[in-house]
Protein backbone atom coordinates (compact mmCIF):
# COMPACT_ATOMS: atom_id res chain seq x y z
CA UNK A 1 0.00 0.00 0.00
CA UNK A 2 1.30 3.44 -0.97
CA UNK A 3 0.40 7.12 -0.69
CA UNK A 4 -1.61 7.87 -3.84
CA UNK A 5 -0.65 11.50 -4.41
CA UNK A 6 0.73 14.76 -3.10
CA UNK A 7 4.24 15.56 -1.91
CA UNK A 8 4.91 12.05 -0.58
CA UNK A 9 3.30 10.13 -3.45
CA UNK A 10 4.57 6.57 -3.69
CA UNK A 11 5.70 6.24 -0.07
CA UNK A 12 4.92 2.81 1.35
CA UNK A 13 2.42 2.37 4.18
CA UNK A 14 2.03 -0.57 6.54
CA UNK A 15 -1.26 -2.43 6.12
CA UNK A 16 -3.89 -3.70 8.50
CA UNK A 17 -2.99 -6.06 11.34
CA UNK A 18 -6.51 -7.48 11.57
CA UNK A 19 -8.90 -8.95 9.02
CA UNK A 20 -11.58 -6.70 10.54
CA UNK A 21 -9.73 -3.60 9.34
CA UNK A 22 -10.46 -2.60 5.74
CA UNK A 23 -7.98 -0.07 4.40
CA UNK A 24 -9.27 2.47 1.88
CA UNK A 25 -7.83 1.51 -1.49
CA UNK A 26 -5.28 3.65 -3.31
CA UNK A 27 -7.74 4.10 -6.16
CA UNK A 28 -10.44 5.49 -3.88
CA UNK A 29 -8.00 7.71 -1.97
CA UNK A 30 -6.73 9.14 -5.23
CA UNK A 31 -10.29 9.81 -6.39
CA UNK A 32 -11.23 11.54 -3.14
CA UNK A 33 -8.40 14.05 -3.37
CA UNK A 34 -8.97 14.61 -7.07
CA UNK A 35 -12.55 15.63 -6.24
CA UNK A 36 -11.86 17.75 -3.15
CA UNK A 37 -11.14 21.44 -3.62
CA UNK A 38 -7.63 21.90 -2.13
CA UNK A 39 -8.69 25.29 -0.74
CA UNK A 40 -10.96 23.37 1.65
CA UNK A 41 -8.14 21.66 3.52
CA UNK A 42 -4.65 22.87 2.47
CA UNK A 43 -2.99 24.32 5.55
CA UNK A 44 -5.95 23.14 7.62
CA UNK A 45 -6.84 20.58 10.25
CA UNK A 46 -8.03 17.04 9.41
CA UNK A 47 -9.85 14.41 11.45
CA UNK A 48 -9.54 10.75 10.36
CA UNK A 49 -12.13 8.58 12.13
CA UNK A 50 -11.94 4.76 12.07
CA UNK A 51 -8.42 5.50 10.91
CA UNK A 52 -7.20 1.89 10.55
CA UNK A 53 -3.83 2.27 8.81
CA UNK A 54 -4.09 6.06 8.77
CA UNK A 55 -4.01 6.07 4.98
CA UNK A 56 -6.75 8.70 4.51
CA UNK A 57 -5.36 11.20 6.99
CA UNK A 58 -1.80 10.65 5.72
CA UNK A 59 -3.08 11.23 2.19
CA UNK A 60 -4.47 14.57 3.39
CA UNK A 61 -1.11 15.50 4.92
CA UNK A 62 0.65 14.57 1.69
CA UNK A 63 -1.75 16.89 -0.15
CA UNK A 64 -0.94 19.85 2.09
CA UNK A 65 -3.04 19.63 5.27
CA UNK A 66 -1.29 21.23 8.26
CA UNK A 67 -2.19 18.58 10.86
CA UNK A 68 -4.31 15.48 11.33
CA UNK A 69 -5.91 13.71 14.29
CA UNK A 70 -6.30 9.95 13.84
CA UNK A 71 -8.93 8.07 15.87
CA UNK A 72 -8.58 4.28 16.09
CA UNK A 73 -9.80 2.14 18.99
CA UNK A 74 -7.58 -0.90 18.24
CA UNK A 75 -4.20 -0.48 19.94
CA UNK A 76 -2.27 -2.49 17.36
CA UNK A 77 -3.73 -0.47 14.53
CA UNK A 78 -2.92 2.72 16.43
CA UNK A 79 0.70 1.59 16.51
CA UNK A 80 0.56 0.99 12.74
CA UNK A 81 -0.65 4.57 12.23
CA UNK A 82 2.19 5.92 14.38
CA UNK A 83 4.67 3.84 12.39
CA UNK A 84 3.24 5.08 9.08
CA UNK A 85 3.43 8.70 10.25
CA UNK A 86 7.08 8.23 11.17
CA UNK A 87 8.05 6.50 7.93
CA UNK A 88 6.35 9.15 5.80
CA UNK A 89 7.85 12.09 7.71
CA UNK A 90 4.56 13.28 9.22
CA UNK A 91 5.17 12.29 12.85
CA UNK A 92 5.12 15.91 14.04
CA UNK A 93 1.90 16.68 12.14
CA UNK A 94 -0.12 13.61 13.09
CA UNK A 95 -1.65 12.77 16.47
CA UNK A 96 -3.00 9.28 17.13
CA UNK A 97 -5.87 8.85 19.61
CA UNK A 98 -6.54 5.27 20.68
CA UNK A 99 -10.19 5.64 21.64
CA UNK A 100 -13.76 5.06 20.55
CA UNK A 101 -15.11 7.44 17.89
CA UNK A 102 -17.93 8.67 20.14
CA UNK A 103 -15.40 9.46 22.88
CA UNK A 104 -13.29 11.29 20.35
CA UNK A 105 -16.15 13.53 19.26
CA UNK A 106 -16.40 14.69 22.88
CA UNK A 107 -12.69 14.88 23.67
CA UNK A 108 -11.12 16.41 20.58
CA UNK A 109 -10.94 20.19 20.19
CA UNK A 110 -12.75 20.55 16.87
CA UNK A 111 -12.51 23.26 14.19
CA UNK A 112 -11.62 20.69 11.54
CA UNK A 113 -11.54 21.67 7.88
CA UNK A 114 -11.87 18.07 6.68
CA UNK A 115 -13.35 14.99 8.37
CA UNK A 116 -12.70 11.59 6.79
CA UNK A 117 -14.40 8.35 7.77
CA UNK A 118 -14.46 4.94 6.15
CA UNK A 119 -16.03 2.73 8.86
CA UNK A 120 -16.53 -1.05 8.69
CA UNK A 121 -19.25 -1.87 6.18
CA UNK A 122 -21.16 -3.93 8.73
CA UNK A 123 -21.26 -1.16 11.33
CA UNK A 124 -24.73 -0.14 12.48
CA UNK A 125 -25.72 3.40 13.35
CA UNK A 126 -23.84 5.23 10.59
CA UNK A 127 -26.70 7.72 10.14
CA UNK A 128 -26.68 8.46 13.88
CA UNK A 129 -22.93 8.99 13.82
CA UNK A 130 -23.12 11.48 10.95
CA UNK A 131 -25.90 13.30 12.80
CA UNK A 132 -23.63 13.53 15.86
CA UNK A 133 -20.77 14.83 13.74
CA UNK A 134 -23.09 17.49 12.32
CA UNK A 135 -24.54 18.49 15.70
CA UNK A 136 -21.23 18.68 17.61
CA UNK A 137 -20.62 22.39 18.19
CA UNK A 138 -17.54 23.72 16.38
CA UNK A 139 -16.36 20.25 15.33
CA UNK A 140 -16.29 21.34 11.68
CA UNK A 141 -15.59 24.84 10.40
CA UNK A 142 -18.24 26.51 8.27
CA UNK A 143 -17.55 25.32 4.74
CA UNK A 144 -15.66 22.27 6.00
CA UNK A 145 -16.08 18.92 4.26
CA UNK A 146 -17.04 15.48 5.60
CA UNK A 147 -16.15 12.50 3.39
CA UNK A 148 -17.90 9.20 4.13
CA UNK A 149 -16.99 5.86 2.58
CA UNK A 150 -19.58 3.08 2.67
CA UNK A 151 -20.99 0.08 0.82
CA UNK A 152 -23.04 0.62 -2.33
CA UNK A 153 -25.80 -1.39 -0.62
CA UNK A 154 -26.28 1.36 1.96
CA UNK A 155 -27.78 4.72 1.05
CA UNK A 156 -27.15 7.83 3.11
CA UNK A 157 -29.40 10.86 3.45
CA UNK A 158 -28.77 14.02 1.46
CA UNK A 159 -28.80 16.16 4.61
CA UNK A 160 -27.73 15.71 8.23
CA UNK A 161 -28.20 18.92 10.20
CA UNK A 162 -25.74 21.44 8.72
CA UNK A 163 -24.18 18.78 6.47
CA UNK A 164 -25.39 18.80 2.86
CA UNK A 165 -24.56 16.10 0.31
CA UNK A 166 -22.76 17.64 -2.66
CA UNK A 167 -21.20 14.67 -4.44
CA UNK A 168 -21.93 10.93 -4.59
CA UNK A 169 -19.38 8.67 -6.30
CA UNK A 170 -19.29 4.92 -6.77
CA UNK A 171 -16.15 2.83 -7.33
CA UNK A 172 -17.12 -0.82 -7.71
CA UNK A 173 -18.65 -1.88 -4.38
CA UNK A 174 -17.39 1.30 -2.69
CA UNK A 175 -19.36 4.54 -2.46
CA UNK A 176 -17.95 7.87 -1.32
CA UNK A 177 -20.29 10.69 -0.28
CA UNK A 178 -19.09 14.28 0.18
CA UNK A 179 -20.92 16.58 2.59
CA UNK A 180 -20.26 20.28 3.13
CA UNK A 181 -21.00 22.02 6.43
CA UNK A 182 -23.06 25.07 5.49
CA UNK A 183 -24.10 26.88 8.65
CA UNK A 184 -24.23 29.97 6.46
CA UNK A 185 -26.76 29.21 3.68
CA UNK A 186 -24.95 31.51 1.27
CA UNK A 187 -21.73 29.53 1.59
CA UNK A 188 -20.57 28.22 -1.77
CA UNK A 189 -20.42 24.44 -1.83
CA UNK A 190 -17.68 22.07 -2.96
CA UNK A 191 -16.30 22.70 -6.44
CA UNK A 192 -17.68 19.36 -7.68
CA UNK A 193 -21.37 19.74 -6.83
CA UNK A 194 -22.89 16.92 -8.81
CA UNK A 195 -25.80 15.26 -7.00
CA UNK A 196 -27.91 15.85 -10.07
CA UNK A 197 -26.99 14.06 -13.27
CA UNK A 198 -23.77 12.56 -11.84
CA UNK A 199 -25.28 11.29 -8.60
CA UNK A 200 -24.75 7.65 -9.52
CA UNK A 201 -21.63 8.10 -11.60
CA UNK A 202 -19.13 5.29 -11.23
CA UNK A 203 -15.77 4.41 -12.68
Amino acid sequence: MRIAGGNEKGRRLKGATSSKTRATTERVRSAIFNILDPDRYEGGRVLDLFAGTGSLGIEALSHGARSADFVEWDRRQSEVISSNLTSTGFASQGHVHCMDVMQALIALPGNYDLVLLDPPYGMSGLDDLIEKISSKSRLIVDGGVVVVGHSKHRALNEKYGFLNLTSHRQYGDNVVDFFVCTQNPTEELIQSTDIGEDRYKSW
